[in-house]
């Protein structure tokens, strides 16, 4: 059982907010498997103002455990966004850690760990409108020089945020490199609010050794996920007994990967379905033999049965 601020969740095993990949479709099969929380792709706090059709889609949970991930850098329109990510969303979760050039480059994400003040406001604005817990998602810092993870998760304590969570990575590492566990721990010696740990979690046993080396009350599972829902289950088992019991077949991953990409299919139209499923197929058969040579298929792929057909030559 895991507490961010009034909301009891089922464990403290969460999907990361991945943009184009934590759709609901995703969500509801990592949910399936296990994850005690989900986290939306992004949404824009000013495409959000404009009553953007396509922002609303990304908000949709089907009665999931979600938190809705918000960005944007300006603090009046955040706090704007609020209620109507609360009409989807247990939270709202702000976002200052999306390394993309296009969010950074616009002063939003991760660059706001180079203006404090401004990521203060931001925090306090939507803390001030929220009914709903409110939590920050962040980087170690912009790069080497400026590793100020700490200090901003004091400031978001501060504002009233119920958690936080840290990417033990700089943006300008990227995902190079390897998170460092160090600075989430000090995070956690810091604050007394629930720390959640991000960051090269590929394994049940990654996930345990988080946990215990950070102090940190949660973990999130990001890359790890990706084509391996069974991630959230296989760390409750090892958890619960110390070992991992559920390792998917080759069949069981085939059948899996049909059926997630058959409810993207439904949830966008097979248009759009297919061709953004096209990134989860891959990962899906990722180290299947015969797997290589049908990369290129998939990639080509415009139909749900041509998809099927490609998929089941794996068999």
């Amino acid at each position: 059982m895991m507490k961010i601020g009034n909301v009891e969740l089922k464990n403290n095993i969460f999907l990361a907010p991945m943009a184009g990949v934590t759709d609901l479709a995703f969500r509801i099969i990592c949910d399936r498997f296990g994850a005690g929380l989900s986290y939306t792709e992004m949404v824009s706090a000013k495409a959000l103002s404009f009553s953007d059709k396509k922002t609303n889609t990304l908000m949709k949970t089907d009665n999931l455990p979600t938190a809705v991930q918000l960005f944007g850098s300006d603090a009046d329109i955040m706090a704007a966004a609020v209620p109507e990510v609360e009409k989807h969303g247990l939270f709202t979760d702000i976002n200052m850690g999306c390394p993309a050039p296009k969010i950074a480059g616009n002063g939003e994400g991760s660059a706001l760990m180079k203006n404090l003040d401004k990521a203060e406001r931001i925090i306090g604005s939507v803390c001030d409108k929220a009914t709903k817990p409110v939590t920050v998602k962040m980087r170690s810092g912009w790069d080497e020089e400026h590793i100020n993870a700490v200090e901003l998760a004091r400031i978001a304590e501060k504002c009233g945020a119920a958690a936080v969570t840290v990417h033990g990575r700089t943006r300008e590492q990227y995902y190079s490199g390897k998170a460092d566990r160090g600075i989430i721990k000090k995070v956690c010696d810091a604050v007394s609010i629930p720390v959640i740990a991000n960051g090269d979690i590929f394994t049940a046993r990654d996930a345990k050794s988080m946990l215990e080396e950070t102090g940190a009350s949660a973990v999130m599972i990001g890359r790890g996920s990706q084509g391996n829902p069974w991630i959230f289950r296989q760390i409750i088992e090892y958890f619960e007994s110390g070992e991992v019991l559920t390792n998917p077949t080759p069949e069981e991953r085939i059948s899996l990967a049909m059926e997630h990409i058959t409810l993207m299919c439904e949830l966008k139209g097979e248009h759009r379905g297919i061709r953004e499923a096209r990134k989860h197929a891959s990962w899906y058969i990722k180290g299947l033999r015969g797997a290589a040579q049908l990369r290129n298929k998939i990639n080509m792929a415009t139909s749900l049965d041509e998809m099927r057909n490609i998929l089941s030559e794996l068999l």
